[in-house]
């Protein structure tokens, strides 16, 4: 199994997205969406937007000042 993109629904009636790895845990999840189309145009933008982004690591003495 590769990694993916899951749209669902939540109990709310609201798309949501997860992304699952290839040994299936869940990597992270979106907030609610009314419309599929916004779930859907999430999923596009982060395949579009983040191929390269940046890791800030927050946990270092230099950024905790």
């Amino acid at each position: 199994m590769a990694y993916k993109f899951i749209i669902y629904k939540d109990k709310a009636g609201e798309y949501r997205v997860r992304f699952r790895a290839s040994n299936g845990q869940v990597l992270f999840s979106t907030e609610g969406y009314a419309a599929k189309s916004s779930a859907t145009s999430v999923i596009e933008s982060i395949k579009k937007n983040a191929p390269g982004a940046e890791t800030e690591d927050q946990t270092t003495a230099a950024a905790a000042s």
